[in-house]
């Protein structure tokens, strides 16, 4: 009875320990880890997570719900960590007894479906776009677009606009340039994971958008470069904040990052968008990883580790989809940002 009682008293804890995270009760078993949030991300944890399970043992489950989603899953424990690609402030992370790092840095953009429209053929403005989204320019041969493309062909087609129906990172980041560049925009709708849509229809996630686009002629959405890529949309090219115009790339995105300093920043507060530079790419920015201080230590060993993997040994899988790899001083800083907060 006494062996029975510490074997049940083992297993509880061990139980106890894994939580969200899933540990198996056996020693030699793999672990799962349990994340969600961001569909921004998780093209790039999909491929860290398939080669990381080769390497270690270790599984990653990640459920690509939107950002919105994954604040609320870490914050209700449900999850071994979270992913949004709006940062919390810090206020609101001291009061929910969480932390946020930075992963990778990537970019978002226009894309569309008109016939006989190339890829990268169209040219668009962060004001023309605020205009489009707002719903004041309806048509595609409207003048205001065709100011900014002479010699392209456009249809006379009404414009569907499309948006994402589910809390969403990628909308705050789309929101809070156009909150820069439109003072309409930023008084009428602002930036936030939600919002109230003046026109259009909602997908959910990045992969509804891209289907939806995909699917509706003379739509337009936004969405994560590295979807772009994968489904080989129409994609526009921008006029940046120095007046440039340029198309989506990794160096864009990474020269916008390179105006900002994550390690001065608290709890890695920073914001990408609208930055300076004539190759920055106007709609760059990043995702965090969200975790409880209050998880079991067991549990945010394990996702430190996976997260620091990505950091030494993922960085050309990231490039290879369009997610740049953060500084080595920004790396260095989250190791001891996990070390002040985590105690690991």
């Amino acid at each position: 009875m006494i062996l029975n009682r510490q074997l049940f008293a083992k297993a509880a804890a061990v139980l106890a320990v894994t939580g969200a995270v899933g540990l198996a009760a056996t020693a030699n078993a793999a672990v799962s880890l349990t994340g969600a949030g961001s569909t921004w991300v998780y093209p790039l944890v999909a491929k860290w997570s398939a080669q990381y399970v080769k390497d270690t043992g270790i599984q990653i489950n990640y459920k690509s719900i939107g950002s919105g989603g994954g604040i609320a899953q870490i914050k209700a424990g449900t999850v071994a960590f979270g992913a949004s690609d709006m940062p919390l402030t810090p206020e609101e992370l001291a009061k929910a007894g969480l932390i946020q790092f930075p992963t990778a840095i990537a970019g978002e953009d226009l894309v569309y479906n008109l016939p006989g429209i190339k890829p990268g053929e169209l040219i668009l403005s962060g004001p023309l776009v605020a205009d489009v989204y707002l719903g004041k320019v309806k048509k595609w041969n409207d003048p205001a677009i065709a100011k900014l493309n002479p010699g392209v062909k456009l249809p006379s087609m009404a414009i569907t606009v499309v948006h994402r129906s589910d809390g969403s990172g990628t909308t705050f980041t789309f929101a809070d340039y156009l909150s820069k560049v439109s003072p309409e925009w930023k008084s009428k709708v602002g930036a936030n994971t939600s919002l109230n849509w003046p026109v259009g229809v909602g997908g959910k996630g990045n992969e509804g958008v891209a289907a939806f686009v995909q699917r509706i002629p003379g739509s337009i959405g936004y969405v994560e470069y590295a979807y772009i890529l994968e489904n080989k949309l129409a994609y526009a090219r921008m006029i940046n904040r120095d007046g440039k115009v340029v198309s989506p790339s990794l160096k864009g995105f990474q020269n916008a990052a390179a105006h900002v300093d994550f390690t001065k920043a608290k709890d890695f507060y920073v914001i990408l968008t609208g930055q300076p530079g004539p190759g920055t790419w106007p709609i760059s920015g990043c995702t965090w990883q969200i975790l409880r201080k209050a998880a079991p230590k067991a549990t945010n060993e394990q996702v430190t580790k996976f997260f620091d993997w990505g950091f030494e040994k993922g960085q050309s899988m990231a490039e290879s989809i369009a997610f740049g790899p953060l500084p080595p001083s920004t790396v260095k800083a989250i190791k001891a940002y996990w070390k002040t907060n985590l105690g690991i």
